[in-house]
C-alpha cells in the first residue's frame, strides 16, 4: 500500500507496496541477483518522496520493500544517532552547553575513564565532540561515552515514550562487556572554569531489556577463534527496526511536521551542528586532524557512493547515519541535491554473510552489500532527477557552513 503522511502524523505500520520493486526491476543490471534471492539477503528498503506546498511545507509520501519489523537485523552503529540527539536532549534539561567539558570517570571493574581527548582542539572530552566524531567517521567509543552519559534505563525510556517502541540499545560497541556489566554505566562529571557544574554517579539499568523471544541467526560462529557449529544469539543485542530508523531521520529533519510529543528537544543550534556533521566530508574537518587519506569523502556514504574513494560533489550531501556488523550493512539518509532542487529520505538494510558464520570476518560487504548500496541510492536519485516536481523545494535549512 500506499502510506502519505501529511502535516502531523508519524509513519505507521504498512505492508510493503510494489513501486520500489517495480523500479529495481528496471534495472536488472544493478539487482537481478538481489532480486532473485531475497530471502537470502534480508532486503528491506524505506523511501519518502517528499513534495513541498507553495509555503515550502512538505508532504511525504512513503514506499516500503520487504519492510517487516519482527524480522530482526543487527542494527551496528545506526544506534549512535539516537545517542546523539538524546545526549543533546539531556544537556538541554541539566542547562548544560554541549562543549562543556566532560570526564568520564569508573566505579566498576571493566570501566575505562577519560578525562583528556588528544582530537579535540582543547584536549579536553565534550559530548559535541563525541557527537562530531560520531557523525563524520562513525567513532565507536565516542558512542559508548554518551551511552554512559546518558544511562541504559534512561536512554531506552526516552526512545520508547517518544514511541520508538522497539528499539533496544543495551551495549557498548565493541566492548567485552556482556548484557549484565552494560547496565552499568560509568560516573561523570563537567566541569568549567576548574569547578565541577554537574556530577553524575555510576547508574545501574533496573530493567532486563531484551527481545521478547530469542533471536538466532547463521549455523555458526567463532569463539575465541573455535568454531561454534550453532546459530548466533542476537536475543541481548541492539535493536533498531527500519521503521523506527526512518521515523527518526524525519524527525530530525522535519520536526515541524513530527507529533509534538515524538519530537526530541533539541535547540536551533544543535540541529545546525547534527545537519553539518551528518553531511560533512572528514577532509572538511579541522578536529579530529587525523582524518587523512583513510577517511576518503565516501567514507559511511554507502547510498549512492557505495566504496567510492575518488572526489565527490560538493552540490550533493549524504545526512545520514551508516552501519556495518556481523554482516548487515545499513544506511539512513537524507539526500539532497542542492543545485538540481532534488530531496528524499532513504533507508535500507542488506545482508552478507554467505556462509552463515559469525565473527569470522568473512562479510560480502565490498562485493555485494556496497554495491547494492551504491547502486539503490543511484536508482532513486534517477527517479527523483526525472519525476515533476510542482515547486522547487527551499532547502535553506539544510544549506550548513562546513569547517573547511
Amino acid at each position: 500500500m500506499l502510506l502519505t503522511l501529511f502535516a502531523s502524523p508519524s509513519f505507521a505500520q504498512f505492508q510493503a507496496d510494489s513501486f520500489i520493486e517495480k523500479l529495481l526491476k528496471k534495472h536488472p543490471e544493478r539487482f537481478s541477483e538481489i532480486l532473485k534471492n531475497p530471502d537470502k539477503y534480508q532486503v528491506q528498503i524505506l523511501y519518502t518522496r517528499i513534495d513541498r506546498n507553495k509555503k515550502n511545507e512538505p508532504h511525504f509520501t512513503t514506499h516500503g520493500y520487504r519492510v517487516n519489523r519482527n524480522a530482526y537485523f543487527y542494527p551496528a552503529s545506526t544506534v549512535k544517532l539516537p545517542a546523539v540527539a538524546l545526549a543533546f536532549e539531556k544537556l538541554n534539561k541539566l542547562g548544560i552547553d554541549k562543549y562543556t567539558p566532560m570526564l568520564t570517570g569508573v566505579d566498576r571493574a571493566g570501566q575505562t575513564p577519560v578525562s583528556t581527548d588528544t582530537t579535540a582542539e582543547n584536549g579536553l572530552p565534550s559530548v559535541a565532540h563525541y557527537a562530531k566524531k560520531i557523525l563524520l567517521a562513525s567513532d565507536n567509543d565516542a558512542f559508548n561515552r554518551l551511552y554512559e552519559f546518558i544511562g541504559q534505563e534512561e536512554l531506552n525510556d526516552s526512545l520508547h515514550k517518544k514511541g520508538y517502541s522497539d528499539t533496544r540499545i543495551v551495549h557498548r560497541l565493541e566492548s567485552p562487556m556482556n548484557a549484565e556489566e552494560n547496565r552499568y554505566t560509568n560516573p561523570v562529571r563537567f566541569e568549567k572554569d576548574g569547578k565541577i557544574i554537574y556530577q553524575q554517579p555510576g547508574k545501574y539499568a533496573g530493567k532486563e531489556l531484551k527481545a521478547p523471544s530469542q533471536i538466532l541467526k547463521g549455523k555458526g560462529y567463532l569463539k575465541n577463534g573455535e568454531l561454534i557449529n550453532e546459530p548466533f544469539d542476537f536475543t541481548y543485542k541492539n535493536a533498531f527496526p527500519l521503521e523506527e530508523q526512518h521515523k527518526m531521520l524525519k524527525a530530525l529533519f522535519f520536526p515541524a511536521q513530527t507529533p509534538v510529543n515524538q519530537r526530541f528537544n533539541l535547540t536551533e543550534d544543535d540541529y545546525r551542528f547534527i545537519y553539518q556533521y551528518m553531511s560533512q566530508f572528514p577532509v572538511e574537518t579541522d578536529f579530529p586532524a587525523s582524518y587523512t587519506d583513510d577517511y576518503y569523502d565516501g567514507y559511511v556514504k554507502f547510498l549512492m557512493f557505495g566504496a567510492t574513494k575518488t572526489r565527490l560533489p560538493r552540490h550533493i550531501r549524504l545526512f545520514n547515519k551508516s552501519g556495518d556488523a556481523y554482516g548487515f550493512l545499513l544506511d539512513n539518509a537524507y539526500i539532497a541535491d542542492f543545485e538540481k532542487g532534488i530531496e528524499f529520505m532513504l533507508t535500507a538494510v542488506i545482508y552478507c554473510n554467505e556462509d552463515q558464520i559469525f565473527n569470522d570476518n568473512e562479510y560480502e560487504y565490498e562485493t555485494v552489500g556496497l554495491p547494492f548500496m551504491a547502486n539503490l541510492g543511484k536508482t532513486i536519485f534517477e527517479y527523483e532527477l526525472g519525476r515533476k516536481r510542482a515547486v522547487r523545494p527551499e532547502l535553506d535549512r539544510f544549506e550548513v557552513q562546513y569547517d573547511k
